[in-house]
């Protein structure tokens, strides 16, 4: 499984130059008084307040005819149809692209697991604590880390996207009305920058309304009705927890163990495959 903390190379307007990549696209910072590498050239195009993030606009400048299939996997490529910063990767054609929080984030993850186990390669975007509204401090939510270049999107066409989320923006206190409209945002954004993907949502872990899921069996209902409304298949865990007796697999409060994460994951693979979503 690939991740954006892969050695990147910056490909700019006459030079190429070479940085580390953090978690998620983010890029290290050199240590204190050793100095590191410079990176110069045009800047990407600002995405004015409200804009479909992500889905950019065509770059502007004289920017040096680059062939992005001769560049390795990890390097960060300055996309000339909409002036982004994204990752080239091996196998895009098999490749899903994963938006998601701390049950996303591990490399054993249920979600991960389950897009594995239909045959896709992983591409993972997002981090712990963030979500359609939530950010964690450093990591903005999923909406505004993909506008601000916390994290980058995979360049070229994966056949399948798949969000998943709503955790922290229960735990925070996010609204409906935030919830939603930061969803629809990156549901408009993705549609825009991979027209011929398949799309699905994975809604919000937990114990569900009757068993004392509070606010996160909301956000996964929430979640299920913006993506019924943008003709996304949406599969709702909001009560997977204690429909399938998994509660004693849980390492704390909201994530599971290894076990936990087994069985999840099988769970959610055999749904994605249900939906059709599988490698065709």
């Amino acid at each position: 499984m690939l991740e954006a903390s892969a050695r990147a190379v910056l490909i700019a307007p006459v030079i190429a130059a070479t940085l580390l990549l953090g978690a998620c696209g983010l890029p290290s910072q050199p240590a204190a008084g050793t100095g590191g590498p410079s990176v110069t050239g045009a800047a990407a195009p600002a995405a004015a307040p409200g804009e479909a993030v992500a889905a950019g606009s065509p770059a502007t400048g004289d920017f040096t005819a680059v062939d992005p299939s001769g560049l390795p996997a990890g390097a960060l490529f300055r996309n000339p149809a909409n002036g982004r910063d994204e990752v080239i990767i091996d196998n895009i054609g098999r490749t899903a692209l994963l938006i998601g929080d701390s049950q996303s984030e591990p490399e054993a993850s249920w979600p991960r697991r389950a897009l594995a186990g239909l045959g896709y390669d992983v591409f993972f975007c997002g981090k712990g604590g963030t979500g359609f509204v939530a950010s964690n401090g450093t990591t903005g939510n999923y909406v505004d880390a993909l506008q601000r270049g916390d994290w980058h999107l995979p360049y070229g066409f994966p056949p399948l996207v798949v969000i998943e989320g709503g955790g922290n923006d229960a735990k925070q206190g996010a609204s409906d009305e935030q919830i939603a409209a930061n969803a629809e945002s990156l549901i408009t954004t993705l549609k825009q920058r991979y027209p011929g993907a398949k799309l699905a949502m994975v809604g919000t872990l937990g114990k569900g309304a009757g068993n004392g899921g509070g606010r996160r069996a909301e956000v996964d209902a929430l979640l299920g009705t913006v993506a019924a409304e943008h003709g996304i298949p949406f599969v709702s865990v909001g009560d997977w927890l204690t429909r399938y007796g998994l509660e004693n697999q849980l390492a704390d409060a909201v994530h599971m163990n290894d076990d936990g994460h087994r069985a999840l994951g099988a769970l959610l693979g055999g749904r994605l495959a249900g939906l059709g979503l599988g490698p065709g």
